[in-house]
């Protein structure tokens, strides 16, 4: 039976990463411009995002769920992250996008497989079972967008794919 703090946790930690992913976006946006290739496809997904951080702002009020402390911390990395990949060109900007859905999908996979036992929590299950949909189409659209194009895609999908799992962590616990 997954205890209420461990709930706590997992609400943090997705509302820090929703939070994370509206400040890449803006990032991008801010560089590429509206009309910029893959603007339109990176404004819906923004749009999309903040609507999960929303959702998840509301939950942490009903439920009485702090933030991270280190929300200041990711708004500053997320919307650097965004102007530095998109100011690499639209591919790396696609590389980013593909990186982080690859990681939240993964990431709320786990979670889904830990609520799952005992139905911990219905509620959360299907917001993230929702958004999970959505961080897929969110990657597959990078993906067909030549995110793979991206210089040393490799590299630079490796170094952002470890820095989400080390904010999640993070985020978790502080």
């Amino acid at each position: 039976m997954m205890r209420a703090r461990d709930i706590a946790r997992m609400i943090r930690v997705d509302q820090a990463g929703e939070f994370g992913a509206t400040r890449i976006y803006q990032g991008q946006l801010d560089v590429m411009g509206d009309r910029g290739p893959h603007a339109a496809e990176i404004a819906e997904m923004a749009e999309q995002e903040k609507g999960h951080r929303e959702r998840f702002d509301a939950l942490m009020a009903q439920r009485g769920v702090r933030p991270t402390a280190l929300q200041p911390f990711w708004s500053v990395a997320g919307y650097a992250l965004g102007a530095g990949t998109a100011l690499l060109g639209p591919e790396a900007a696609m590389a980013c996008t593909a990186a982080v859905e690859e990681e939240i999908d993964r990431h709320y996979s786990q979670q889904l497989d830990q609520l799952a036992e005992g139905e911990a929590d219905p509620e959360l299950s299907a917001m993230i079972e929702e958004f999970r949909e959505d961080e897929r189409q969110h990657r597959d659209a990078a993906l067909a967008a030549g995110a793979e194009d991206a210089p040393a895609y490799p590299l630079l999908s490796g170094a952002i794919r470890l820095g989400c799992r080390v904010a999640i962590k993070l985020a978790e616990r502080i």
